[in-house]
């Protein structure tokens, strides 16, 4: 924490970027806990930026996600489309919202993380009551939203009924909260919002600026945010 109210603390992210995987899962989905397993394992490495979104529509089949949000599905269900998939399904992994994969489909995955990517630069800056984004002017501009995305880093959860009963999952990198900035056209431009609107348990947040229509990623980063 900053020492003084009007203290600013800051991280910068070079142009390079992480390639972006987004999961989705559901801990009532008894095929998910080896995509869950495999995104944590990704998200050790640095040139990735893992992200578990948990969904609402296994949440009736006996065992209620305490994580799942609507922001998911109606994420997920938009990948549908772009993608031409016959329908959403679960343990899916989008990488860079461009490419869909089985969630635990390894040889299919992590060829598609193999290249370095260029992306425009992000900076996040913090007050003890505000959060300052950045973004960095691009030479290839292009329309695209700015999104932040509130993480839980890591949390164990004993299941206690449905399909995966009597399991205890470990999740990683878990969207608590997905948080609209604004829109981006490559020049500079930069978002505030309070910490305030930020859940309890999320320590970390995760920035992308994507294409018009939920489509390529332009710029990602991961920041501390407590």
């Amino acid at each position: 924490m900053c020492a003084l109210a009007l203290a600013w603390s800051s991280v910068t992210w070079a142009a390079t970027r992480p390639a972006v995987v987004e999961l989705y899962t559901s801990e009532g989905c008894s095929s998910c806990p080896p995509a869950d397993q495999l995104l944590g394992t990704l998200a050790q490495r640095p040139d990735v930026l893992a992200l578990a979104f948990h969904v609402r529509y296994w949440d009736s089949l006996g065992w209620p996600d305490r994580f799942a949000l609507s922001d998911a599905d109606l994420r997920q269900s938009r990948y549908a489309h772009l993608l031409r998939l016959s329908s959403v399904f679960t343990p899916q992994i989008v990488v860079d919202g461009q490419r869909s994969f089985i969630g635990s489909d390894q040889r299919g995955i992590l060829p598609a993380l193999g290249t370095a990517r260029e992306g425009v630069a992000i900076r996040l800056e913090s007050t003890p009551d505000q959060l300052r984004i950045d973004v960095a002017t691009s030479a290839s501009p292009a329309a695209a939203d700015v999104l932040l995305l509130a993480l839980l880093p890591e949390t164990q959860t004993a299941i206690g009924r449905g399909e995966n009963s009597g399991r205890t999952l470990r999740e990683v990198n878990v969207v608590r909260a997905s948080i609209a900035l604004g829109r981006w056209n490559g020049s500079a431009q930069s978002y505030t919002l309070p910490r305030s609107v930020l859940p309890a348990d999320a320590t970390e947040a995760a920035i992308l600026v994507q294409q018009d229509g939920q489509r390529a990623i332009l710029g990602a980063g991961m920041f501390a945010v407590r």
